[in-house]
């Protein structure tokens, strides 16, 4: 008999079993196999908030393998993937399977890899119930939450809408700086800028005012105060008056953990959260690589933690003696330093094999799978270097006792930053390298400008920044930031405006709502202590079952007078008025949230009930009709593209036009996931990869 090892994905499935041999039989459950029933709260707060699950529905031909396979076993391995979710699936395999809960069956693989593999089979253990219970909690919370307050906003605000524990704070977070931005009001002030040479050159460098007589900071509010200065350096003598010259030691960033891969994902790629996320998922299970066949490229990508194998450190410094040379590797090993609340379960994500480089597996990735694997290889790879080392220099120069600073930096020596440097969200002001100064020189004033400025409303958060956001709160887990985002995105909290997240006017209703009826359920510190109770009963620390008692109390109280407070109320939706007129009656037609996203209804409602859908006219014409493309929304919420004469034209794609023609055959190209270019035209088949140039254009389109 063989020995059975169960997975959660068939691609992960595929790669262990080449590793494992002919001696196991691998298995994918697809995923959870049981849960809480979709149209039910399922659970009974009356008696300790027991869960009642069920075999998840469209399983059952997978379960019915799984215990056949089960029962033709010697022995029945738990394989799910090493974080809380996947001890939950090993949990209720086990039960789906009739297995022995204590038995010595679960075995984890923080790489799938040969030797990640091999260690991993050589350390079973028991299932860790306080790792199960850590989710059990946190599932039945949030099905708690969801099933109490979904019904309760249905009916105040508007039908079909969710909330959730996590996800309604962190359409607060975006709400509140929102707020911030239309409360702010901006204050003017004023910079002095000059431009100097030393006497004779032709080469010029900047200088900014630091200090007058009357301000130690050159704190210039008004013009009026601009020009007293202009008129104070009116014919005065520029000298060097201080030549300050420095190291800088710049330090790598660590490696990647979940939330910086998703950060500079979004900065770098301008990848979603859950792109990159499912992107990391396939790298991590396993890729056929050419020449070497199945084989995960990386470590497991749901991590806090930026500590590294010994082994992993060795294979790094190897390669960048080998391919940099031994001044790339600093003099000590460094060593960074997880935060103390992180969990240190698994290692930073670096790759499995840092011989495998980017280059060399290009061939065997699809586009977006590249793009992920070269900035988690180039990251881990970098924070072996050594630092990059800059020589810098500091000059005050002074006039009529004014004081104007010229700073500048040249490279010694590049270390790290000539393979990788971090993603910000925000640029750095340009510095640039001064030429030669000396002390007690006279430079030459080129030009000299009063600047007026005002300051500048915090920014609107970017996924990458929300991330941030959520890491520095303790909102949520690392593994659910992806999914947070994504949900209130589709559920129309919050839209994305280019690169920034703003709330909707259903974002901004709903919020002022939870604010006023339910401070817990959407107070930052509330939620963050809430993690931190599920980080103790995954320690063993806290029960989980007192947790939910002294959570459901507060709440159900919140709730009822929440009902009575709002008997008879609803809050309204402001509307917003899409520039069109109702046909029937004249009045202004409305822009509404329904079901299957927005629409446009008459004003005049309950009297007239005109709607319409709103119709998005798309670059391009169809290829079968040459009528104009319209981009619409199925019923499960998916955007696609089809054409205006529907229903006499049935053309449709899931692909969206462009405005360039096909070459080949002259009409309209399509840009495909992954950076495909094509012709939808029947019978033409030209396709081609996007170029650089392509793809700036459509995104700006």
């Amino acid at each position: 008999m063989s020995k059975l090892v169960i997975v959660e994905s068939p691609a992960k499935a595929k790669t262990i079993k080449k590793y494992l041999g002919s001696g196991y039989e691998v298995l994918a459950s697809f995923g959870h196999i049981r849960d809480l029933p979709e149209k039910k709260m399922s659970v009974d707060i009356e008696h300790g908030f027991a869960p009642q699950y069920i075999e998840m529905p469209g399983k059952e031909e997978i379960i019915k393998k799984l215990r056949e396979a089960a029962l033709d076993s010697e022995m029945v391995y738990l394989a799910t993937d090493p974080d809380r979710e996947g001890e939950a699936i090993s949990w209720h395999l086990a039960g789906v399977l009739s297995l022995d809960e204590t038995a010595k069956n679960r075995v984890t693989f923080n790489e799938i890899t040969k030797s990640g593999i091999k260690t991993g089979m050589e350390n079973p253990r028991s299932i860790d119930m306080k790792l199960v219970n850590a989710q059990q909690c946190r599932r039945i919370l949030d099905r708690v939450v969801g099933y109490k307050l979904s019904p309760f906003l249905w009916k105040k605000v508007q039908r079909g809408l969710s909330a959730g524990r996590v996800q309604s704070v962190a359409v607060r977070l975006v709400v509140d700086r929102e707020e911030q931005i239309k409360a702010f009001k901006p204050e003017e002030y004023w910079t002095i800028d000059a431009l100097f040479s030393n006497m004779g050159a032709k080469k010029t460098f900047p200088a900014k005012l630091v200090s007058t007589p009357d301000s130690k900071k050159a704190e210039i509010k008004d013009s009026v105060s601009a020009n007293d200065v202009l008129e104070r350096l009116d014919g005065a003598k520029y000298v060097i008056t201080s030549v300050k010259k420095g190291i800088r030691r710049k330090q790598p960033a660590p490696p990647f953990i979940t939330s910086t891969l998703q950060q500079d994902a979004s900065r770098k790629l301008n990848m979603t959260g859950k792109r990159t996320m499912r992107v990391a998922q396939e790298l991590y299970e396993g890729v056929e690589i050419e020449g070497i066949g199945a084989t995960g490229l990386i470590t497991y990508m749901r991590t806090d933690s930026l500590r590294i194998s010994e082994e992993a450190r060795a294979a790094g410094n190897k390669y960048i003696l080998e391919n940099y040379g031994k001044d790339y590797l600093p003099e000590k090993p460094r060593y960074f330093k997880t935060s103390a609340n992180a969990q240190d379960g698994h290692e930073a994500i670096r790759p499995t094999d840092p011989f495998l480089t980017p280059a060399r597996v290009r061939s065997s990735l699809t586009t977006d799978q590249y793009r992920v694997y070269k900035l988690i290889w180039e990251r881990f790879t970098a924070s072996l270097m050594a630092n990059c080392i800059q020589d810098t220099v500091t000059a005050d120069i002074t006039a009529n006792e004014c004081v104007f600073r010229a700073s500048g930096f040249t490279v010694r020596f590049d270390g790290y930053t000539l393979l990788y440097e971090e993603g910000k969200d925000t640029e750095d002001e340009k510095t640039t390298a001064l030429p030669v100064l000396k002390e007690n020189d006279e430079v030459q004033l080129r030009d000299l400008k009063a600047n007026q400025h005002f300051t500048l409303p915090p920014a609107r958060y970017t996924e990458a920044s929300l991330i941030e956001a959520f890491k520095e709160n303790g909102i949520g887990r690392p593994s659910t930031y992806a999914t947070t985002i994504s949900t209130i995105l589709s559920r129309e909290y919050i839209e994305r405006e280019k690169k920034s997240l703003k709330p909707t006017a259903l974002g901004e209703v709903t919020t002022g709502l939870m604010k006023d009826m339910f401070k817990d359920i959407v107070d930052v510190k509330f939620t963050a202590s809430m993690e931190k109770d599920l980080d103790l009963v995954a320690e063993g620390e806290r029960d989980y079952i007192k947790i939910l008692e002294q959570f459901y109390g507060p709440f159900a109280a919140s709730l009822d007078a929440a009902e009575k407070k709002m008997q008879g109320k609803k809050a309204k939706l402001p509307e917003v008025d899409s520039g069109e007129v109702c046909e029937k009656c004249g009045k202004p037609m409305v822009i509404k949230n329904g079901r299957f996203g927005k629409f446009l209804a008459c004003s005049g409602y309950p009297a007239c009930k005109t709607t319409k859908a709103i119709t998005v006219e798309c670059k391009g014409t169809c290829p079968v009709c040459g009528g104009k493309m319209l981009e619409r929304k199925s019923k499960r919420g998916y955007k696609y593209f089809g054409c205006e004469k529907y229903p006499e034209c049935t053309f449709m794609t899931w692909n969206e036009p462009i405005s360039d023609t096909c070459p080949k055959c002259g009409k309209t190209l399509f840009k495909k996931r992954g950076g495909i270019i094509l012709c939808e035209n029947e019978g033409c088949g030209y396709e081609t990869k996007a170029t650089r140039t392509q793809k700036a254009k459509t995104e700006e389109e």
